[in-house]
């Protein structure tokens, strides 16, 4: 729904709304808010609102902690879990500092500046996400656990299968928020969850997959449950996979999917320190269907970039890379920089590699070049890569690699 602001003011008296979240989040991705009365939106909109951002990652000591919330019309939200009296809604916010200069460390807007260079630049980039989470139960005194909820299998049903009521319930909530699933399903491992978005613009997509893990976690909560988005929950078990589905068209509608996916095997490297920035993320790669290794094939689940079985305006490609902890504005945001670079130095796309890389030889493997094996290569590239240092801003780019 998209709405200006005398729009969002006026509904928010004709619908009893009482609260209103200021929706945004730190460098690494992790979900902030404040929430303001009714009577206080008008000067959000004019003025914004202040926060002390002293406490927040990336944000600021004490010596400079004031930073401005302006909310965006557009991305207003009913949040359909709350009481229907007293309702509460919610938007995302543009931060900036009390002058009105934007805040570096704001990655939505560095997404938005991404979008407008490849919109300049004549293209247009879709997102589609996959996200993938465990269920565990909670102790006697509420706590997470590392006990899985069933012991289900891939794609298995109810009665083995006991997420799929939960699944069912994000799903309604999803469409009632105006996101559209497109499908949903039990992972490989125990009680480890899958549900998948139809594609969108690259800001749209960034903000439901901000939302999603939102509905994810207070709907396993409501049902007893805690969800799990870390990249390797389990050390015997399939890791959690954020794939994204990305596609590339040029203002005559012309197809530039291969020099987007030169671009991004020439990057990924560089950009692995966003896509998987916890030390715990490494111990995903390279087994059950994570990949380790820097290449491309169709349909296959070993590599790192794979084109699915899809045609049209379907037709796209997946980076299996990324774990659920990345910041999906950041990664977003360096997947366009690097498609874009791919397009404009038209960038041949190598050889696919057409095997299994899990079960191939070590002379095989040998020919192929790793991603980073840990934080610590990844953080090193990152901060000796000119592409990363061009997209990401210096204060950013020291927050993750001097963690």
């Amino acid at each position: 729904m998209k709405y200006s602001n005398q729009e969002i003011i006026q509904y928010i008296q004709e619908e009893n709304v009482k609260f209103i979240r200021l929706a945004f989040c730190d460098v690494f991705g992790k979900q902030k808010n404040v929430s303001i009365m009714p009577e206080e939106l008008p000067r959000a909109f004019e003025y914004g609102i202040a926060i002390d951002a002293s406490a927040i990652a990336g944000f600021g000591d004490e010596s400079r902690s004031d930073l401005v919330l302006i909310p965006d019309a557009e991305t207003l939200m009913l949040l359909p879990w709350r009481p229907e009296y007293g309702r509460v809604v919610r938007m995302y916010c543009t931060i900036s500092y009390p002058d009105g200069t934007p805040f570096e460390c704001d990655t939505r807007s560095l997404l938005k500046q991404a979008v407008r260079d490849a919109k300049q630049a004549g293209v247009t980039f879709a997102f589609g996400a996959e996200q993938e989470f465990y269920l565990f139960k909670l102790d006697e005194a509420g706590e997470p656990t590392k006990l899985p909820y069933d012991h289900a299998g891939y794609m298995d049903m109810a009665p083995e299968d006991k997420g799929e009521n939960i699944r069912r319930e994000i799903c309604l909530t999803l469409e009632q928020m105006g996101i559209q699933p497109e499908s949903s399903h039990h992972e490989e491992g125990p009680s480890q969850n899958e549900i998948d978005f139809r594609y969108s613009d690259a800001l749209s997509a960034a903000d439901n997959a901000m939302t999603f893990q939102t509905i994810v976690k207070t709907v396993s909560r409501r049902n007893g449950l805690c969800a799990d988005f870390s990249a390797k929950p389990l050390p015997d078990q399939p890791g959690n996979g954020f794939h994204i589905n990305m596609s590339v068209r040029s203002a005559d509608g012309s197809d530039q999917l291969y020099p987007m996916i030169s671009g991004i095997l020439d990057k990924v490297e560089d950009m692995t320190a966003f896509l998987n920035p916890t030390e715990n993320s490494y111990l995903r790669f390279g087994n059950n269907k994570a990949p380790g290794y820097i290449s491309w094939s169709r349909q296959n689940r070993s590599q790192l970039v794979r084109i699915p079985a899809a045609v049209g305006p379907y037709r796209r490609a997946e980076l299996r890379s990324p774990d659920p902890t990345a910041n999906p504005y950041l990664a977003f945001t360096l997947m366009i920089y690097a498609g874009l670079y791919g397009i404009q130095h038209c960038l041949k796309l190598p050889d696919p590699v057409d095997l299994n890389l899990y079960q191939a030889d070590p002379d095989t493997l040998s020919k192929i070049k790793k991603l980073p094996q840990d934080l610590s290569s990844a953080c090193r590239i990152a901060a000796e890569s000119e592409f990363i240092r061009r997209y990401v801003p210096a204060s950013i780019l020291h927050i993750y690699c001097n963690k």
